[in-house]
């Protein structure tokens, strides 16, 4: 699940588990989780004023390992588990429309392994610090024979530009550790502990919060840099504001 805290102009998004406390939870995205981000995306929205910024985190050594397969794996029938795998792929890609749309700068700090659909609602804020010794980057799909979802390569393209980082993390199923991310265009830097991380993500949350942007013109700007990922994921610009002439 996931809690929603708002510190100043900072709203703190933070994965805390599938419910059951533990700190070492991976933060598998099944549907409970995709719902509750989902609904603290929403609350970040309706709350938003200018300066707003979120930051997205994670309790323990993961950020998040991606779909619940697990979870899909006990349906019983090859069929079932797929259908499950379907109803998660479904669900999860109105989150990273919320995040496209969100009318604030967005931050992901990562303490740990962000993988799979992970690693996808990572890279889909507009910066990412992560920690430079254990956390791992890794799409794992090519690796368990699962075809990507068209808005998980749109998302890939729209933001990571370089061609051989895309190939070595779709293709060859690689797995990058933080100065690496950094090298490949992956995030924007790397640090110490987990702690270091989210402190760095918080001096860019804070940084972005002085200029005061409207949030609605911020998320329109955003929508324009990604069309083809905006087309996917059924979102469309549209002109919200009075320019300052």
């Amino acid at each position: 699940m996931c809690t929603l805290e708002k510190r100043g102009n900072i709203f703190f998004l933070t994965l805390t588990g599938a419910g059951a406390g533990d700190d070492d939870d991976d933060h598998r995205l099944g549907l409970p989780v995709i719902s509750s981000l989902l609904s603290a995306l929403a609350d970040a929205k309706s709350q938003s004023s200018p300066g707003s910024v979120l930051i997205t985190t994670a309790r323990g050594k993961f950020f998040s390992n991606g779909f619940d397969l697990a979870w899909a794996q006990t349906a019983g029938s090859s069929s079932a588990a797929l259908n499950r795998l379907h109803q998660m792929v479904v669900a999860f890609k109105p989150v990273l429309a919320a995040l496209l749309s969100l009318p604030m700068p967005t931050v992901a700090a990562l303490p740990g392994h962000a993988a799979a659909a992970g690693l996808l609602l990572a890279i889909s804020h507009d910066y990412v610090t992560m920690r430079r010794d254990r956390g791992v980057l890794y799409m794992s799909e090519v690796d368990l024979g699962l075809p990507f979802p068209d808005y998980f390569v749109a998302a890939f393209r729209a933001k990571i530009g370089s061609v051989s980082a895309r190939r070595d993390l779709l293709l060859r199923g690689m797995k990058v550790r933080g100065e690496e991310a950094v090298r490949m265009g992956i995030v924007d830097s790397a640090h110490d502990s987990a702690e270091a991380a989210v402190e760095a993500a918080v001096r860019v949350a804070e940084k972005l919060g002085e200029r005061k942007w409207k949030g609605d013109v911020y998320a329109e700007i955003r929508m324009s840099l990604y069309p083809e990922l905006c087309g996917v994921l059924g979102l469309e610009a549209k002109v919200v504001a009075t320019p300052k002439l």
